[in-house]
């Protein structure tokens, strides 16, 4: 399929697990030109979600494993020359606008380091994957790049014995090594840009030297110009959940319809479905609405959580696990939970359950129509791997795929800056 994409802004999406920073920076215009994901099972949610729109994604334009991609001597000229052909733009003139990546964080993030047993960060490939991402720039030459990851990116170390931070600090060296470059960064919140969570993410941006842009020296990214301002509108969890409450939900069952109209217009921007132009209404079929199937002990608690502010009994505190109460509202300090791949951290606020899919994908701004590949959940070992054993194969279920993804709306706010840095 031949398309002109002379006037269109284009993006590439690495590591793009199930797709969350592409929806947003589609939102804000940006049309996906190429698609990388290691996990055939987010790959399949990332592209059944665009077949309709992007079909060229699972025809032609997309790789699993990005080692194969940076050590193949002729991929970047023979993928310059398909784009030039079917999109009918030179793109060795007129570069693609943005490549985007998040590579996997395990190595660094808070749960992963845990899982990651006693290996050595250094050994862990996924931790070196900024490297690979950082040759497609210089490939690529886009006009704009974003590396997003993890908070705890920041104070990570190669060793025990090393220096804390020292990996960050090699990751900007890398990013800083791209001359052609002006390379800022920034611990973003996206609570700040109206999503239903806190959520900290780094974000680091590298401007090519000839787009004029108004910006200061400073190297943080907001401040600099590189980085929208943030907005402070998030949601109370009431006003993004109240229309998925089934009064009459059954553990282990599933609610196949919406049992009650949209309640507010932020639930109708959830149920507005963009391929059939529809307002998902009460009654419509709904998807990935599966209940856990809880023990009486565990339901017990779940009531006793929701009926005294998130507090548990002594009789039924458990080593295993410390849920929190999702708030119906949130406090002065405004969202402080951060989805994670495992929704038994957290209790309904009205129901004594975990959260299904569908709410947890709420919680990260995807629209109800958007559906996800693969299991519901799995067990740890499967979705940690054991780097140990050489072991690096893991699970990416519903959850974990939804826990891993960019926030949809910090996606489109970031999306929305770009494009107007572009267009001027």
């Amino acid at each position: 399929m031949i398309k002109n994409l002379s006037n269109k802004l284009t993006f590439i999406d690495l590591f793009a697990g199930c797709g969350g920073l592409s929806l947003g920076l589609e939102q804000s215009g940006f049309y996906p030109l190429y698609v990388n994901e290691l996990n055939k099972d987010a790959l399949e949610t990332y592209l059944m979600n665009r077949d309709q729109e992007y079909p060229d994604l699972r025809t032609k334009y997309f790789s699993t494993d990005i080692k194969d991609v940076v050590l193949d001597g002729n991929y970047f000229e023979t993928l310059l020359d398909d784009f030039q052909k079917d999109f009918k733009r030179d793109f060795r003139k007129d570069s693609v606008d943005l490549v985007a990546g998040g590579p996997p964080c395990q190595g660094y993030s808070g749960i992963g380091i845990r899982r990651s047993y006693s290996v050595d960060k250094k050994q862990l490939p996924s931790n070196h994957l900024y490297e690979d991402m950082a040759y497609v720039v210089h490939q690529i030459k886009p006009k704009i790049f974003l590396f997003e990851n993890v908070e705890g990116l920041l104070s990570a170390r190669w060793t025990k014995e090393g220096e804390k931070g020292e990996i960050f600090k090699d990751v900007l060296k890398t990013f800083h090594n791209l001359t052609d470059y002006n390379v800022k960064h920034k611990l973003v919140h996206a609570k700040d840009y109206g999503v239903p969570q806190n959520r900290p993410r780094i974000l680091v941006v590298g401007i090519r030297k000839d787009i004029k842009l108004k910006s200061s020296s400073a190297i943080d990214a907001v401040e600099g110009g590189f980085l929208p301002q943030p907005t402070n509108d998030y949601p109370n969890l009431e006003d993004v959940l109240s229309d998925l409450v089934d009064v009459n939900f059954e553990y282990g069952g599933e609610s196949v319809t919406y049992s009650k109209k949209p309640m507010n217009s932020l639930q109708e921007d959830y149920r507005m479905n963009i391929h059939s132009g529809t307002l998902m209404k009460k009654g419509h079929v709904l998807t990935e609405q599966k209940y856990s199937k809880h023990s009486d002990k565990v339901v017990e608690r779940f009531t006793h959580m929701i009926n005294n502010k998130g507090q548990i009994p002594e009789h039924l505190k458990t080593k295993k696990f410390a849920q929190r109460l999702l708030p119906r509202k949130w406090g002065k300090k405004g969202p402080t939970i951060t989805v994670t791949s495992l929704p038994d951290d957290f209790v309904h606020y009205s129901q004594p359950r975990c959260p299904t899919v569908r709410e947890w994908a709420r919680l990260q701004v995807f629209p109800d129509w958007y559906e996800f590949a693969g299991k519901r959940t799995t067990g740890g070992i499967r979705r940690a791997g054991n780097p140990r054993e050489s072991n690096f194969e893991r699970e990416v279920p519903k959850y974990t795929q939804i826990g891993n993804a960019v926030p949809v709306k910090l996606a489109l706010a970031v999306g929305k800056h770009f494009r107007f840095i572009l267009e001027k």
